[in-house]
């Protein structure tokens, strides 16, 4: 089994994780500008988490992949830092309480540290690779939100997705049945949590935290 054949395996949910009326919104420029800052300020929490992730996968990557996942860790390093000059800039606040739905995809993060090693490599690809096919749907974005759109589907970003493909590919290629059924699963996760990311992103901004002032 290779990571791509659970983009085909699993079509419906794929698509229901990268395509959304919120992204759609984006491109068009009919997205309220302050839905568009509660999930700026949501998806800052998460790549905090994402940040905590990476850096537990590292420690248990094999040799051939830890250069991959430090480069990975640096850029969300500077995503972070990327995120709080945007919230500056718009007044937000990064403080806000995590959103449910946010708590529950870190919190699957977090559970991954208990999964084969295969399992956490395909989850890994299946978010980034989400939230490229995502980024890119909502091309070439709306004024209001083209620097974000831009941003977030450079080359650069989608080479770092392909490399983690190769990683993936190599972890299921050495992996037993039980441990490709649970990257599966892992897969199949993603796509739901992505899908519930965007579905609370269209929620009131009290739900989600955000703005300040």
């Amino acid at each position: 089994m290779k990571a791509a054949d659970l983009l085909e395996r699993h079509r419906d949910p794929w698509n229901q994780a990268t395509r959304h009326p919120f992204l759609d919104g984006v491109r068009e420029g009919t997205l309220p500008r302050g839905t568009f800052e509660t999930w700026l300020v949501q998806d800052y929490l998460f790549v905090v988490e994402g940040l905590k992730f990476q850096a537990r996968l590292l420690a248990r990557a094999p040799r051939r992949d830890q250069a991959l996942l430090i480069g990975g860790l640096a850029a969300l390093e500077e995503e972070l830092g990327w995120f709080e000059e945007q919230a500056r800039r718009r007044g937000l606040g990064l403080d806000a309480p995590r959103h449910p739905t946010n708590a529950a995809y870190c919190g699957f993060l977090a559970g991954l540290e208990k999964e084969p090693y295969a399992a956490d490599i395909t989850a890994l690809w299946a978010l980034e690779r989400a939230y490229l096919e995502a980024w890119r749907g909502a091309e070439p974005g709306h004024p209001d939100y083209r620097e974000f759109v831009e941003h977030w589907t450079t080359p650069g970003f989608a080479d770092y997705v392909s490399r983690l493909e190769g990683a993936a590919d190599a972890a299921l290629g050495e992996a037993g049945e039980e441990e490709r059924r649970r990257a599966e699963r892992a897969f199949l996760e993603v796509a739901r949590l992505e899908r519930d990311f965007w579905e609370m992103a269209l929620g009131t901004p009290e739900e989600n935290g955000g703005r300040v002032g």
